[in-house]
């Protein structure tokens, strides 16, 4: 291959690097209206009254609205392929708030000065109602979190909005009760995830304006602008055909922008007042007012024989979905799915999960989306039952892997086509210097230096329900234009995709221009979630590229009277033996007099997720009189199928590792008695520095999937899944100690180590 499974520089690189305008806020005109939102105190309670009379004295206030002057159509903030598995059980204002951060009124002005004025000036009476805070106090609690009577459903979800009970659901496939009876040894642990901030750079970023046409355009920072189109317009009772959006660059999302945050609230502005109006959230508004990780409490039952045949793998998930239930439904099902999967070889497994509400701000997408609080919560029960088999861990997990050809019973039945997870662990294995260094060597009185291990998988893409479709032109000059609505987010999904189709095409990069999302003009793409874009967006530019060859070649047999059969094509011109025409030339005689421009659509979807793998390992130094951890070494060790961009791949397995690690040791959200966030700044949410994340290696063990572009599967989301049980079981070989809560803090390990004594 000459362009793919290279390292090539990003398509917008030199942009980014030196500044050039590219953000939502940089391309924003300056007349916009600036929107801010008063929001609740309360965790929950009933709106008496809303007084604005003085807030709308005030000078350059343009527009202020309460819940009796937006539309009251329920809707999901959820980006998901309709029908949206999430409930319809938000309005864009309500008159019940849930979460102390809840909208209560939209506020426009011609400067933050005067909006910011106005905000303080407004007199809200409230009924305040006892909030739910715990999670494990939700279901059948005599407070009910939604009582609404246009409360909506697509299909069923296992929900029971009485007992506030978001979504259910079980999954069994042996007798795993029984099985366990028979087991040498069982471990029956409880583990414990907390919400956690997606941390991106750039903040929720929206400007609206109307067109000549009266449409409402979205210029918006988001994983998913055909969902942005649906969402918006479901909310503000309007046709689609009513609503345009367009993507510019992002700043990051890491699934915190696969929800709808802040493109309502300019938008409705913009149709109340004409005018264009920009929403862009501070920090704080980041942290308080948008989406976390789920939190998630997760009992693992597992059972193994004498000699670590593992036999049966119980998995209960309880999640929080906090006030609002998007993605609640489907993040939840990652955690047993995405996890037992490993050890395909047991002969029993049950998974049950219940996810509730409670009155914190709502849960959403986070890389990972379940899989990591459940590969936590798994992997460290691995580790424990290797310990009690007293079996070196890796030997435990390479006895019981799955394996190419298998069929994956807790994998919706799918078969595996590829896989190279075994080397992945030996490659570790080797690079950590486990036989030296397992489990811990003692470098002073004090200092601990231990090793741990953890394996992971995720998906490609959403099985059946993602789609992506592409065009590609050949343009009169002999250049090509990609139309894609993929988003790239930072992670140069324009540059891979491009790669692939200049692969096909047999040019050079530079003949490829690629277009950015606009929902009137790109072709429709379900969006940057699920680690889709490489696998799905990808297999349509293949189907796209091949498409238009046909029709280049169909052309210049008319051109050169040839039969079509007789020529091929080189990527610079199409030729047989005794005739041929360049591409360029072609290009300009399509584009006279009877020609035909030549443009070719492709859709993709895919019947099957083919899971990337990943094995960590890390190598930790702690100090056991304060019970600190400093990380020396972490490996990551990833088969994604082929690696389009080896560049680009590594840079998000580094920054997976680093996310992975700040879950492990630092980043928590928690709330006061009240339901106050206590982590709404950088000053108290911490996540890793340079200085926190030691030295991070990356390798790559190819497999080839043979449904994927290339042979390629995803990356974008296992490599986020190892950090936390790996380094729980290096804190466990150093100090014998099991942390079975996230984030390991400190006090945690040295409250552990006094009670084991």
């Amino acid at each position: 291959m000459k362009v793919v499974n290279k390292g090539i520089d990003k398509l917008d690189a030199m942009s980014l690097v030196t500044g050039k305008p590219v953000y939502t806020d940089d391309i924003a005109p300056e007349n916009c209206l600036i929107v801010k939102v008063l929001r609740s105190p309360h965790a929950y309670a009933k709106i008496l009254s809303i007084i604005i009379d003085k807030a709308l004295k005030v000078p350059g206030i343009e527009c202020i609205l309460t819940y009796q002057d937006v539309p009251q159509k329920r809707f999901t903030m959820a980006g998901q392929s309709y029908p949206e598995p999430s409930p319809y059980d938000r309005l864009i204002l309500d008159e019940y708030v849930r979460y102390v951060g809840d909208p209560v009124v939209i506020v426009a002005g011609v400067n933050v000065k005067a909006v910011n004025k106005a905000l303080k000036l407004i007199k809200v009476n409230y009924e305040v109602l006892k909030p739910i805070l715990n999670m494990e106090e939700a279901i059948d609690n005599s407070i009910v979190i939604h009582s609404e009577d246009d409360y909506h459903l697509n299909f069923d979800i296992g929900n029971d909005v009485k007992r506030n009970l978001c979504a259910s659901g079980s999954f069994k496939s042996g007798n795993v009760d029984e099985e366990l009876k028979s087991c040498h040894v069982v471990v029956d642990e409880q583990y414990h995830t907390k919400a956690n901030n997606q941390a991106m750079m750039e903040t929720f970023s929206t400007y609206t304006y109307l067109d000549y046409n009266g449409r409402v355009n979205i210029i918006t920072s988001t994983q998913i602008p055909f969902h942005v189109r649906r969402i918006v317009a479901k909310a503000l009772d309007i046709p689609k055909t009513k609503v345009r959006v367009i993507k510019p660059r992002i700043g990051g999302g890491f699934g915190a922008k696969q929800t709808v945050v802040s493109e309502i609230f300019p938008a409705i502005v913009t149709m109340k007042t004409g005018k264009p109006a920009k929403m862009i959230f501070n920090r704080f508004e980041t942290f308080c007012a948008s989406t976390s990780r789920h939190e998630m409490k997760i009992r693992i039952k597992l059972g193994a024989d004498k000699e670590g045949n593992i036999k049966a793998i119980s998995i209960y998930t309880l999640s929080n979905t906090g006030a609002y239930g998007e993605h609640g439904p489907t993040t939840v099902g990652l955690s047993g799915h995405k996890t037992m999967t490993l050890y395909n070889k047991a002969s029993s497994f049950k998974f049950d999960y219940d996810v509730v509400y409670t009155n914190t701000m709502s849960a959403g997408a986070f890389r990972g989306y379940g899989a990591t609080q459940g590969a936590f919560a798994l992997e460290s029960a691995i580790n424990e039952l290797a310990v009690k088999l007293n079996m070196d861990p890796i030997e435990l997990r390479q006895k019981n892997l799955l394996e190419e050809g298998d069929i994956m019973t807790t994998y919706y039945g799918e078969t595996l086509t590829s896989c190279n997870l075994d080397n992945c662990i030996n490659k570790g294995k080797e690079l950590v210097g486990w036989n030296e260094k397992y489990p811990y060597r003692r470098i002073s009185d004090s200092k601990v230096r231990s090793v741990g291990v953890a394996i992971t998988m995720q998906g490609s893409g959403i099985s059946g329900i993602d789609m992506a479709s592409v065009q590609i032109r050949l343009n009169d000059d002999g250049y090509y234009t990609l139309l894609i609505g993929a988003t790239d987010m930072g992670t140069g999904c324009d540059t891979i995709l491009a790669q692939m189709a200049a692969e096909c095409l047999e040019c050079n990069m530079d003949q490829i221009v690629v277009n950015g999302v606009d929902t009137d003009q790109s072709p429709y793409d379900s969006g940057s979630y699920a680690s889709s874009t490489t696998y799905i967006t990808g297999m349509s530019v293949v189907k796209a590229c091949n498409k238009l060859i046909e029709q280049m070649i169909v052309e210049a047999s008319k051109i050169l009277i040839v039969q079509k059969e007789t020529l091929e094509f080189d990527g610079q011109k199409i030729y047989n033996s005794e005739k041929s025409i360049t591409l360029d030339k072609l290009a300009q005689k399509l584009v006279v007099g009877d020609g035909n421009y030549l443009m070719a659509n492709a859709s993709h979807s895919s019947l099957s997720s083919p899971p990337p793998f990943m094995a960590g390992f890390v190598e930790i130094e702690l100090d056991t009189q304060t019970g600190k951890i400093d990380i020396i070494d972490f490996f990551g060790i990833v088969d994604c199928g082929t690696t389009i961009n080896p560049k680009l791949a590594k840079i998000q397995v580094e920054g997976g590792i680093v996310q992975g690690i700040g879950m492990a040791l630092y980043e928590e959200v928690s709330y006061s008695t009240t339901g106050k966030m206590m982590n709404n700044s950088f000053m108290q949410y911490k996540i890793p520095s340079r200085l926190d994340i030691g030295n991070i290696h990356v390798n790559f063990e190819s497999s080839y999937e043979p449904t994927g572009p290339f042979g390629a599967k995803s990356i974008g989301e296992v490599v986020i899944n190892t950090p936390c049980p790996a380094i729980a079981h290096a804190v466990y070989n150093a100090v014998g100690v099991n942390i079975r809560s996230l984030p390991i803090t400190s006090e945690k390990i040295l409250l552990s180590i006094i009670n084991s004594r």
